[in-house]
Formats: structure tokens, sequence, C-alpha cells
């Protein structure tokens, strides 16, 4: 996997036309630098502006977003994903036995290593610490997405998601005085993957009624049913 593009081939990845690229970073908009007159950006930088874009955009920016990430190939029709077949309710817990920020890490990962498409649980611990070090994924909404600073394919059978949700809001980080309950750990598998599902995931927490109603639920079939429910009212992409 390349770790630099260049004004193509982060056109390609983006759908964007080149010259739209080149603007973006001759305005300082995309993170990238000049080497022997020649632009370069890194992917692990670019990432984390596409996860910062997604995380302020509105429903319709999210959707546009989620459309993106699921073309592989310029033309080539969307592949539709959803939240609910990558979270099995075996994943989800309610309450998630956690009262502290390291209990969520810990609870958040033995709960997603229950499906057994986690091989390396200690890894996958370290990578999610490292990347809330780096800055907290809490939203001012209560919730965290939890996920490592880049894909782990080698220790993950699959993509999934696994979902925690404390009996009280516990200090995590984040605007909202730091007080977060609902813990959704993302598994990825590759870059596009990761941020299709991110954007998918968004839209369906900026869903009106969404979030009370997966706060509301009393078991993880019924969090996982209340999911099921939500999605069918999200608009294609």
């Amino acid at each position: 996997m390349q770790e630099e593009f260049d004004i193509r081939s982060l056109a390609e990845y983006l759908h964007l036309r080149p010259e739209q690229v080149l603007r973006l970073a001759e305005r300082g908009t995309l993170p990238g630098r000049r080497v022997r007159g020649q632009w370069r950006f890194s992917r692990a930088e670019v990432h984390q502006w596409l996860e910062q874009r997604i995380g302020l955009a509105d429903q319709d920016e999210l959707a546009s977003w989620e459309n993106t990430f699921s073309r592989p190939l310029w033309g080539a029709a969307a592949e539709e994903i959803r939240i609910a077949d990558l979270l099995p309710p075996e994943a989800i817990a309610i309450p998630l036995g956690a009262r502290s920020r390291e209990g969520v890490f810990r609870e958040i990962i033995s709960l997603a290593s229950r499906t057994g498409w986690l091989w390396d649980p200690e890894a996958m611990l370290e990578a999610v610490r490292a990347r809330e070090a780096l800055c907290s994924t809490a939203l001012d909404n209560g919730v965290a997405l939890l996920h490592p600073r880049r894909p782990m394919p080698a220790i993950l059978e699959r993509p999934f998601l696994a979902l925690g949700i404390t009996e009280s809001s516990i200090p995590f980080g984040g605007n909202r005085s730091g007080l977060t309950d609902v813990f959704f750990l993302i598994c990825s598998v590759d870059d596009r993957q990761h941020l299709r599902t991110l954007a998918r995931l968004s839209r369906l927490l900026a869903q009106e009624g969404f979030l009370p109603g997966l706060r509301g639920a009393q078991d993880a079939q019924a969090a996982w049913q209340w999911i099921v429910a939500s999605e069918k009212n999200l608009p294609d992409v």
C-alpha cells in the first residue's frame, strides 16, 4: 500500500478531478507538501483530515462521503454497507461494565473479541489507547467512536463493530464536559472501508431520535433491532 499520494492518485482516491485536489492543496485545505516542486500527501494525514471532515459534516455531506468511499473505481456503482450487518448482537453490551476510560478500553476490546474476528486483543487495545492519546474520539452528543489510527487487517478476520452503553456517563474527553456513555469500536481492514463505515455510522447517529432510542434499549437484541429499524429510514446514497 502506498504511503503517499501525488495529485493524480489522491484525486482518484477522493473521486475528484486533479485540478480540484491541486486547488485544495494550494489553499492549505488539504495537508500536503511540495517535494522537488511536486505535491505529496501522507496517507495518514489525509486519512486524519477526512475523519475531521466527516465529523463536521451534515447529513447531505455524510451521504456524499459514504458514496465516495463506496465506489472502488471511477464510474462503478456504490457498494452499500449496513451498520446492522457489521454489528452482531453478541458484540453489543448493555450495560457495558466499565466505570473509567481505561475500563472502557478493556471492556469493549473484550466484547469485540467474543466475535472470534479479532485475533490479537492486546494489539488492538494498545492501538486504541494510542489513538485516544492523540485526540479523543468522543463527540458532543455523548458518543465515542473508538478505533486505531490506521486499520489493522493483520489481526482481523473481517471488518466489524462493537457497541457498549454504560449505565451512567463517564469522563472520556471531548467537549461535552468530557462525559460519554455510548461507545462504538470500529474495526476496519482498510482506509476506505473505515471511512465509509465512519460516514454511515455518523449518518445514523445524526438521525433524529436515534440516540434516545438507542439509549433506551434494554438489552443487546433490542439495541440491534433499533439499529436495523433506524437504518431503513436512511436515504440511499
